[in-house]
């Protein structure tokens, strides 16, 4: 026995590891099961539908001949909104939902902003979250702006799928070139084009050349970058992939090192095509012969939501006060959780399963008391997890002959060796199971089922103070509804009080919810004394105490005041534990409410290998900036981590201000499962809400040039860095699930050895100030970013391949007096060039290491640089003239030659090669 749970234990480890909220999966070539969504809150319109199978079509065409013949989409579904009319060839999706699908049709963040983008935190070769889509851009109304729907969506899938980045930047769209000219920012530079300053008001044009910005020595803000329409460069699809001549990814000959891209600065100066060559799809796939077949497209309506619970009530329930606890948290999910319209069933099972509740439709409290009163009230007997689901589809089929899209949620805290007997039938159900896994005995084999049928998988100890199964059941929100009707939480906290003593604390209820406020405490001895008061001071009406499930309750009708809300409730018993959940919904559907989501970057890890905890925090599409964000990660044991994320695109954070917080996560305390819990909260004038047009998008076309004269589009919507709007108040609580970690060391009687080097640094700047060079970045810490590090080494030299390949060999600059700081603070440093020995450099190249107390070092930093002349601009209508003022022309001419002349006499004095360390003093 012991050996098949090892063995199962294996299985489970390689499913999770495989694991990704994406169902996209490759076979023969082809990508089959993806998933596009239309948003609920989109006008019903056929022609998106049309449109959408259009897009796809000529996109896998595109992209297989941009991928030298190995890549297609095969199938594709097309999720349909509930609230459209239903037609004969909808069918009921299965394991496909809103939030897990690649490609969203949604409304622009804000009116007006159309341009598509891929919501992409992770690192470079890393698969993307999603693609979101407007509706207008789909019916073919933004091509001007954007380009062909698809060739566009051949772009957008090289970041959800490969974790590349584009090759623009719009916060850096120029730069200086070897070729001593300012460059537009591009791949490859075989695309030509004009930069002009070109401005229309009341149908009249002005186009002029552009200045150069005396402190940037680039040009100024209003340069834009024009290209000709008509091209003969076949690169890059990830610069601008709307230019009819571009076939192709920029490949490791045509890639443009020097600019200061997305794709440089995230993958290390690599091409687009090396990162894809790298991936998995590209080492499990060889060219194809012969044409692939058009994509085929099935249509899935969303229908009511069809659930249900699948309740142990085995022996073991009876330990750690767990049958209780599992009963305040379900009546919880009934309660609040579950949205009206839903149709619900029950089934306990021990040894053998029997039918509570047959699926009972939600449209008011007597349903919701109904199914409350089949809660299981004595645990006996064993463990049949395959006798409880075989049950609940005997419930499901009642209404559902075809069981597609239905969902199990299913609890259990033990083991039982007969659960793979039914996974074949289960996985091919087309049922989703949910697993909410109570203690650590609860069966890792069930996992898999949840798994592979999309389902979530949450932790929840026998440590209730934690509040892991409240925060379990509330998790299990639809995904398919729409986000204006979803239960938020907005508070989960527990604390183990003594005699006599208070839990006192206050609830935010911000303007984005308020609807539905449900209150909910629970206890584990006798029933605490509560006070709740509104914003106002006003004590609230009495809670409805159940004291049988221990639990007390209370929904604000209408909608709950904004404002701060206080409680204080007062312990009855000895060491007892008081837990508060404050739920609420959108206070209105077209304003949408702030949320949180909470991820791992993996579901399964081995020591040491770090992890990475993201959380999102958003409005609607728009990212919140400015909160304050805690992960809570437990063990199976109940021992927890608090972790402050941040958003300061350093260390975990892959960009600064984007509305996800992150960090690494290294404290390890055992084996097993691991559960996560995120807060944010936003204090008054801290948060605020971005208006920025969002990361790795799709780069606007300004115009073209045709016949040398530049042909405008639409102006862009303008939008600046200020352009953020303050926030009140709000608290949020997100679950993130469950996660698995092997291979930790037994630290009984000795720590955990160091095995954690300090984190890359990836926001390296460089400045320049006459001969001197001034660094920015912000620090790492001893073990990733926690802590401060002993040391930082820089290297400079006068070529970027150099410095990234060879940086043990590279000029050491002298950083004796730089004293590190802890992790997350910003350093500075500045130094003098010194000498390098390549002859008829351009740029000076710098990166760092750092080092910790055991002597463990860093990746090297991104690569900054500094020009060593003066760029030129391009060449003005009259500068082929003579010149007007020659006494001025010349003094002008001597200064400019001096200063080029000292500069580079200082920095590119000769010295014989040597492949040793060097440093300079």
């Amino acid at each position: 026995m012991r050996l098949f749970r090892g063995l199962v234990s294996l299985l489970v480890l390689f499913l999770l590891q495989r694991s990704n909220t994406s169902l996209v999966r490759l076979n023969d070539n082809g990508y089959e099961d993806l998933v596009i969504a239309i948003d609920p809150g989109v006008p019903e319109d056929g022609k998106l539908i049309e449109q959408i199978k259009d897009m796809v079509t000529t996109a896998s065409t595109y992209l297989f001949e941009a991928t030298q013949k190995r890549f297609f989409f095969k199938n594709v579904s097309i999720l349909i909104p509930e609230n459209w009319e239903g037609s004969p060839e909808y069918k009921r999706p299965k394991h496909e939902s809103y939030e897990q699908a690649d490609v969203r049709v949604a409304a622009p963040a804000l009116p007006g902003r159309d341009e598509p983008y891929t919501r992409q935190f992770t690192e470079c070769g890393e698969k993307a979250e999603y693609i979101h889509f407007t509706p207008d851009f789909v019916l073919g109304k933004k091509q001007n702006e954007y380009g062909p729907s698809g060739r566009l969506f051949v772009h957008e899938w090289a970041h959800l799928r490969w974790g590349v980045f584009d090759e623009y930047n719009e916060q850096k769209p120029f730069y200086s070139g070897k070729s001593k000219k300012i460059e537009a920012t591009r791949c490859s530079t075989g695309i030509t084009g004009k930069n002009r300053v070109y401005k229309c008001q009341g149908g009249s044009c002005t186009e002029n050349f552009c200045k150069i910005n005396s402190t940037t020595k680039l040009y100024e803000k209003d340069c834009q970058f024009f290209p000709n329409k008509v091209q003969t460069e076949k690169a890059s699809i990830m610069f601008m992939q709307s230019i009819d001549s571009v076939l192709e990814f920029c490949n490791a000959e045509n890639h443009n090192q020097e600019a200061p891209s997305l794709q440089n600065i995230k993958c290390n100066f690599r091409s687009t095509w090396e990162v894809i060559s790298n991936s998995e799809d590209f080492k499990n796939t060889t060219p194809m012969a012969a044409p692939p077949p058009p994509p085929v497209f099935s249509l899935l309506r969303i229908s009511e939501r069809i659930l249900c619970l699948v309740l142990d009530k085995s022996g073991s329930m009876s330990l750690y006060n767990r049958l209780n606890r599992m009963n305040q948290a379900a009546k919880y999910f009934l309660l609040q959780t579950v949205e009206n319209g839903s149709w619900v069933g029950m089934v306990h099972f021990d040894s053998a399963a029997s039918v509570k509740s047959e699926l009972i439709q939600i449209k008011s409290d007597s349903e919701k008391n109904k199914l409350l009163e089949s809660l299981p009230t004595v645990a006996l007997g064993g463990t049949s997890i395959c006798s409880g689901i075989a049950a609940a589809f005997q419930v499901i089929q009642k209404l559902n002959p075809q069981i597609d899209g239905s969902e199990i949620v299913l609890l259990t805290d033990g083991e039982d060796s007969t659960t793979g007997s039914c996974a074949d039938a289960v996985k091919q159900s087309g049922a989703v199971i949910h697993l909410i896994a109570l203690g650590p005995n609860a069966d890792s084999a069930v996992t898999e089922m949840s798994i592979e049928t999309g389902g979530k998988h949450v932790l929840a100890t026998d440590e209730a103070v934690n509040n892991g199964l409240i925060d379990a059941f509330g998790a299990l929100t639809s995904e398919n509804a729409d986000p204006t009707q979803k239960s938020l939480q907005l508070e989960s906290k527990g604390l183990t009080l003594n005699n006599d003593t208070w839990m006192n604390d206050t609830v935010i209820i911000d303007s984005t919810v308020g609807k539905d406020t449900f209150f909910l405490i629970t206890w584990e001895k006798q029933p605490p004394s509560i006070s709740l008061w509104n914003p106002n001071g006003t004590l609230t009406e009495a809670f409805t105490q159940d004291t049988l499930s221990k639990m007390a309750y209370l929904r604000i009708p209408g909608t709950a005041q904004v404002g701060t809300w206080t409680y204080s409730l007062q312990a009855k018993a000895n060491t007892e534990i008081l837990t508060m959940t404050v739920t609420s919904r959108a206070a209105n559907s077209s304003v949408p409410p702030i949320t949180v989501n909470a991820k791992m970057n993996k579901d399964t890890n081995s020591f040491p290998s770090p992890m990475i905890v993201y959380a999102q925090v958003l409005q609607g599409y728009l990212p919140i900036l400015g909160a304050s964000v805690t992960a809570i990660i437990e063990s199976n044991s109940g021992k927890t981590q608090v972790l402050e994320l941040l958003d300061n695109g350093a260390g975990a954070d892959s960009f600064k201000d984007d509305g996800v917080y992150s960090r690494y996560f290294t404290s390890y305390s055992e084996n097993g499962r691991y559960n996560l819990k995120v807060r944010a909260h936003g204090g008054t004038d801290s948060a605020r809400r971005s208006l920025q047009y969002p990361l790795n998008r799709a780069a606007y076309i300004p115009g073209w040039v045709v016949d040398g004269k530049i042909e405008q589009n639409t102006t862009r919507p303008e939008t600046t860095e200020d352009t953020q709007t303050i926030l009140e108040n709000f608290s949020r609580t997100a679950s993130g699930g469950a996660f698995v970690v092997s291979q930790v060391p037994d630290t009984t009687n000795v720590p955990l050895p160091d095995l954690f080097p300090p984190s890359q640094i990836t926001d390296l700047d460089a400045t320049s100030e006459g001969d001197q060079i001034n660094l920015t970045w912000t620090a790492p810490g001893d073990n990733f970013d926690v802590g401060t590090v002993r040391q930082y080494i820089i290297r400079i030299s006068g070529s970027i391949i150099d410095l990234r390949d060879n940086f043990d060999d590279a000029l050491q600059v002298n950083t004796t007096d730089l004293s590190p700081k802890e992790a997350n603070s910003k350093e500075t440093f500045a130094f003098k060039s010194g000498n390098i020995s390549e002859e008829n450099i351009t740029h000076i190249f710098i990166a760092i290491q750092s080092v910790d107390k055991s002597n463990l070092t860093s990746k090297v930093s991104n690569i900054a640089q500094v020009a060593l002349f003066i760029p030129q601009a391009d060449p003005g209508p009259d500068e082929s003239q003579p010149n007007p003022n020659p006494v001025v022309g010349s003094i002008v001419l001597v200064v400019v030659v001096s200063i080029i002349l000292s500069t580079t006499i200082c920095i590119l004095k000769k010295r014989k090669s040597s492949r040793r360390p060097r440093t300079e003093f």
